[in-house]
């Protein structure tokens, strides 16, 4: 057997849920992957997943074995591109997709600081709140918000982390009825990011406790956050955004934060990229400087 291909084999049918997706994924036959699952689990000599002929579901051995293996699998696949990296010149031509805003502010004064450091690298930036299919617009990654992978063909990486602030402009607050908690927010205008996961369905937590606050229309809803936070110094009402967006009108009080005690749920931006891109030096280079800078 060998090992370390069938612990690969292992790490994607769990991740794809069946073992014909990981087939297909992988370039072999059912028979194979198969194969490779039953001699692994004669190795442990335990059971790693239990399947019918419609299901399949990890076991309690299996879910611990998959915890282990997959980071080390990652950490053999670090290794093998650091010395890679160590041996190739960057160049060529590097496409990426980034939110309009999020980008403005933090993905493009990134890419100009990569470039300086690769200068034989062109970069095309396509700035789009909306989502972009990857192949078809033939990009190498694109920069989204956090949430499940549709697409079983590619793969995503956490490059920053998004605090979201509830604020308002003193404007507004002086004319509106006090906010006291999340369930104030249903007597407030509630200016809405259309392009959100849950646009209207607001969470917040404080202390082990969580409130979910389903918002009625509001009279102002844009797919920008800039946009947004142009709305709310307008005094046109509420909004739940990226704190990032809107440090320097908190400090200067132009803004003024709302409910601080309570943290509403945490967004994050991820490196999304072709499954087939993985190899890909510039790529992993790129989303490896994007991780550094991010944590600078």
């Amino acid at each position: 057997m060998d090992k370390l291909r069938a612990i690969t084999v292992f790490r994607r049918v769990i991740e794809l849920g069946s073992f014909k997706a990981a087939a297909e994924d992988m370039g072999l036959s059912k028979a194979a992957i198969s194969k490779n699952i039953s001699e692994l689990e004669d190795d442990l000599k335990s059971p790693l997943i239990n399947r019918t002929t419609r299901k399949m579901h990890i076991t309690e051995n299996g879910q611990r074995y998959y915890n282990h293996v997959r980071h080390i699998l990652d950490e053999l696949n670090h290794a093998d591109l650091s010395i890679l990296a160590s041996s190739h010149q960057l160049s060529g031509l590097l496409k990426i997709s980034v939110p309009m805003s999020v980008g403005l502010l933090q993905i493009n004064p990134a890419v100009c600081e990569f470039m300086q450091q690769h200068p034989e690298i062109s970069v095309e930036v396509m700035m789009s709140d909306h989502y972009v299919d990857l192949v078809d617009q033939g990009l190498d990654i694109a920069i989204r918000g956090g949430g499940a992978l549709k697409n079983s063909s590619l793969r995503s990486r956490k490059i920053l982390g998004m605090k979201r602030v509830l604020c308002a402009a003193p404007d507004y607050l002086e004319r509106a009825t006090h906010l006291t908690g999340p369930d104030d927010l249903g007597e407030h205008n509630c200016l809405v990011y259309s392009l959100s996961s849950s646009p209207r369905h607001w969470v917040f937590h404080r202390q082990g406790e969580t409130q979910a606050i389903d918002l009625p229309p509001g009279s102002y809803v844009v797919n920008n956050g800039l946009a947004l936070k142009q709305a709310t110094l307008a005094g046109l009402g509420i909004c739940l955004i990226p704190e990032l967006f809107v440090e320097k009108e908190l400090k200067s009080g132009e803004l003024t934060r709302l409910l601080p005690r309570w943290q509403a749920d945490q967004h994050a931006l991820y490196a999304i990229y072709p499954y087939h891109k993985e190899q890909s030096h510039k790529v992993r280079t790129f989303i490896d400087f994007l991780v550094g800078y991010f944590d600078r």
